[in-house]
């Protein structure tokens, strides 16, 4: 979803395709071969990485709000379950204006808790199909509380400092791929994909593979 239609509306809705049913090998993504400018951007200057030497660092830009991120959550996730050890996936929520800052926290929060693998997934479907507005802290904490996580503790994540150093860093990384729209995903700080079409994840292998080159 693009950054100007977030500005709108936090909850606009539409649909994502889905991977056409396209087996996402190494192999295939070199004969795809996706086109600079097409499929993919080479960013002006490289975006900083976590990974250490040997690994690909692959961002996924997410918001909770954005339905196309509800549908391609759980493609994305099976993605990430097939990939090589070198391969190092991190998840980063977009803050396109201030009121996307408590859903940052929220999978930030998660995250420290180790409760990604348990809450994430239920976090889009609260907000996309039992349409639950989980874009603030009161409504936030409430939530996570009924998901049986100790209230009080994730509180405490949730209005802490690294917490928030880590939304911060986020906006950052966000700024430094030039992200306009969600999902979108950033490869070896060099590369930027949109992620709402079918060829996405063949792409983003393809681009792991040049990336390993050097």
């Amino acid at each position: 979803m693009q950054r100007r239609v977030f500005s709108r509306s936090l909850l606009a809705s539409s649909a994502l395709g889905a991977v056409g049913g396209l087996a996402l090998t190494p192999a295939l993504a070199q004969r795809v071969g996706p086109k600079e400018g097409v499929d993919f951007v080479r960013l002006p200057r490289p975006a900083p990485v976590q990974s250490t030497a040997g690994q690909v660092e692959v961002v996924e830009f997410f918001a909770y709000t954005c339905i196309h991120c509800h549908n391609f959550e759980p493609i994305f996730d099976a993605w990430i379950k097939k990939q090589p050890a070198h391969v190092v996936v991190r998840r980063t929520p977009v803050a396109f204006s201030p009121a996307f800052v408590p859903m940052q926290r929220l999978y930030y929060s998660l995250e420290s808790m180790n409760l990604v693998d348990k809450l994430h997934a239920q976090v889009f479907k609260a907000i996309h199909e039992e349409r639950l507005p989980l874009t603030t802290p009161a409504a936030i904490i409430d939530w996570v509380a009924k998901q049986g996580v100790d209230r009080a503790r994730f509180t405490e994540a949730f209005n802490s400092e690294p917490t928030g150093q880590k939304a911060a860093r986020a906006a950052r990384l966000q700024d430094e791929y030039g992200v306009e729209g969600t999902p979108a995903l950033g490869v070896a700080g060099r590369y930027y994909l949109n992620g709402q079409g079918p060829r996405t994840l063949v792409v983003a292998d393809a681009l792991i593979v040049e990336a390993r080159k050097g």
